[in-house]
């Protein structure tokens, strides 16, 4: 029923920015809360950040002050901003619900900062 597509990643260095897009199809997309995952190999995957439908936001210490999540319910699409990017950041980063739906899952987008 959800459909999920990740887009923006790629290969940055130290210091740079990506803007990472999520298209939610077969969604009311403007009733749910959504967030940003990620997950490096070896490690659980992390909710990076979160914004509710009025457009509250929350982010996990590591990213606080360098990655911004919005989203424009008119195009059903949510966005993380990041901004100095550290190495440590390389991860696939997903997009889904806050609370994730297992079953919506994407391929998500893979982020590498490295020099």
């Amino acid at each position: 029923q959800v459909q999920l597509v990740e887009s923006g990643g790629g290969l940055v260095q130290p210091g740079g920015s990506l803007r990472l897009s999520c298209a939610a199809s077969r969604i009311i997309f403007s009733a749910y809360a959504m967030g940003w995952y990620r997950q490096a190999p070896g490690k659980q995957r992390e909710l990076v950040a979160s914004i509710t439908r009025r457009g509250t936001t929350n982010y996990t210490d590591s990213v606080k002050g360098r990655f911004t999540i919005s989203r424009d319910n008119a195009k059903n699409t949510v966005y993380l901003q990041m901004n100095s990017l550290k190495p440590e950041d390389t991860a696939v980063y997903y997009c889904n619900l806050d609370p994730p739906r297992q079953n919506s899952w994407g391929q998500g987008t893979q982020v590498t900062v490295s020099s």
